[in-house]
C-alpha cells in the first residue's frame, strides 16, 4: 500500500541535479539501491562545505534516510548502501578517495566532475574505479573503527532557501559561481545584511558582494548615518569640514584664519 504524499509547499527546498541524471542515466539505472544512494548522495554533497566536497563511507552508512529506505533489502540496508555505491562508482557518477587501499578507514565519495577530478589528482590517493570494492567487506551490521557520521554544513543553496526563498535552476548557477568566487564569511554576512534590511533578493545580496570585492569589505565606512547595508558611507559636508579643521590644527597647531568679507 502506498503512503500518500501531502504535496510540496511554498517552503519546500530544492537540490539541483545534473540533466544527464534525469535523462540517459535514469534510463540505465535499474538497481533501486543504486538510485537511492545516488539521489541521497547529491543531497549530502550539496550540504557539505568541505572542499573538495565529499561524503565519507561512514556518512552514507549512518544516513537514516538511506537506512530506512533500504531496510527491506534482502541483504540488509548497509550491504545495499555498499552495493549502491559500487554501482555508482562503476557507472562513473561518483569517484572514490581511498587513502589506504587495505582499509576502509577514510574512504569518501566525490561527484565525478571536472573540478573534483582535478581536486582528487592533487590528493595523494588511490582512486578506486573498479566494481566490487565494497561488496564483500561485510558492511551489513558492521562498524568501521574511528568512523563518525558526516557533519552536515550549510552551503549557499541552503543559505538562500533559508533566508530568501525558493531556488530556481538559473539562479542555482549564479549562486554556485558566487560560492566559488567569494569567501564563506562574506556570503553569510551579506545574507544577514539583506535580512536585516528586509531586502531579501539575490540582486541586493550580489550587489553587496560586488562592492566588497571592489572596495574591500573591511575598509567600508558607515558615514554619518552609520550604514549597515554594505554600501560605503559618504561623508556629509559637515564631517568633511571637521576633518579639514582637525588636519589643519594638527599640522600648524592653530585654527585656520576665517575668511574676511570685502
Amino acid at each position: 500500500m502506498v503512503t500518500r504524499f501531502a504535496g510540496f509547499t511554498s517552503a519546500t527546498r530544492y537540490t539541483s541535479l545534473p540533466n544527464p541524471l534525469l535523462g540517459p542515466l535514469l534510463e540505465e539505472i535499474q538497481d533501486l539501491a543504486e538510485l537511492k544512494v545516488i539521489l541521497r548522495g547529491f543531497w549530502l554533497l550539496h550540504r557539505n562545505r568541505e572542499l573538495p566536497r565529499r561524503v565519507s563511507l561512514e556518512g552514507f552508512l549512518a544516513d537514516q534516510t538511506l537506512l530506512r529506505g533500504l531496510k527491506d533489502h534482502q541483504d540488509g540496508p548497509k550491504k545495499a548502501i555498499g552495493q549502491g555505491l559500487d554501482l555508482a562508482v562503476e557507472r562513473g557518477i561518483f569517484l572514490v578517495y581511498r587513502p589506504d587501499p587495505g582499509s576502509l578507514r577514510g574512504v569518501s565519495y566525490l561527484l565525478n566532475t571536472d573540478s573534483d577530478r582535478r581536486a582528487l589528482a592533487k590528493l595523494d590517493s588511490d582512486l578506486v574505479t573498479t566494481p566490487g570494492a565494497l561488496l564483500d567487506t561485510g558492511l551489513d551490521g558492521a562498524t568501521i573503527p574511528g568512523g563518525e557520521p558526516a557533519i552536515e554544513r550549510p552551503n549557499i543553496f541552503v543559505l538562500y532557501e533559508d533566508n530568501v526563498g525558493m531556488l530556481s535552476p538559473i539562479l542555482a548557477e549564479e549562486l554556485k559561481e558566487a560560492e566559488e568566487l567569494y569567501p564563506w564569511n562574506w556570503l553569510n554576512d551579506a545574507f544577514k545584511i539583506a535580512v536585516t534590511q528586509n531586502r531579501r533578493s539575490w540582486g541586493y545580496i550580489s550587489g553587496i558582494l560586488r562592492r566588497w570585492s571592489a572596495e574591500g569589505k573591511d575598509s567600508e565606512t558607515r558615514g554619518a548615518r552609520g550604514r549597515e547595508d554594505g554600501k560605503p558611507g559618504r561623508h556629509t559636508e559637515k564631517s568633511d569640514r571637521q576633518k579639514y579643521l582637525e588636519d589643519y590644527q594638527r599640522r600648524w597647531s592653530k585654527a585656520p584664519d576665517k575668511p574676511t568679507r570685502s
